[in-house]
């Protein structure tokens, strides 16, 4: 299946634009699958962000406590202790 695309005509720093030309170079890409990727990294972080804010809303704090302090079954493995 062949994925949808849209043209946007894009103004860039002429430094900015140098920037992007070696870095892509260096990455492999060119400079629009370059642009796509970062937009896309760029989106999913901020999604995400998002998401967890609104977890954070819903959260209780003395469960969360609680839950965290309780005594376990199992002691920490000697590497993942802290000493």
């Amino acid at each position: 299946m062949k994925t949808r695309t849209a043209t946007f005509p894009l103004r860039l720093p002429v430094s900015l634009k140098a920037a992007l030309e070696t870095i892509s170079e260096r990455d492999g890409t060119s400079m629009n699958q370059f642009l796509v990727i970062a937009a896309a990294e760029k989106i999913s972080a901020m999604q995400t962000e998002e998401f967890f804010a609104n977890r954070k809303k819903n959260a209780d704090r003395k469960a969360f406590l609680r839950i965290l302090n309780r005594k376990g079954g199992e002691p920490p493995r000697r590497e993942d202790s802290i000493d």
